[in-house]
């Protein structure tokens, strides 16, 4: 049976140094808004770990919601990723 996945791929004409410039400034942005975030997070435990015990929403207490918010901006940050840098999008 042939190896469908030996064939050569053909080279995408799209993909500038300029293309990849920009994808490479966007992930760089995004990845330094989630590190603020997360550096807050570890900063409140290390600084003032009784807020991180307070229950703010329902019962659940800080430290359980600061992490929903980090997987929550994760995933967003990862959506606006994906849309800055589909094909045709030019900024």
């Amino acid at each position: 049976m042939a190896h469908f996945g030996d064939a050569p791929k053909p080279k995408d004409e799209g993909d500038t140094p300029e293309l990849a410039a920009r994808r490479s400034r966007y992930g760089l942005i995004l990845f330094s808004i989630y590190l603020v975030l997360y550096v807050g997070f570890m900063l409140l435990n290390v600084l003032d770990p009784a807020v991180m015990e307070t229950t703010p929403v329902a019962g659940v207490n800080l430290a359980i919601l600061y992490g929903f918010v980090l997987i929550g901006a994760a995933f967003a940050l990862a959506l606006v990723y994906a849309w800055l840098c589909r094909p045709g999008a030019t900024r």
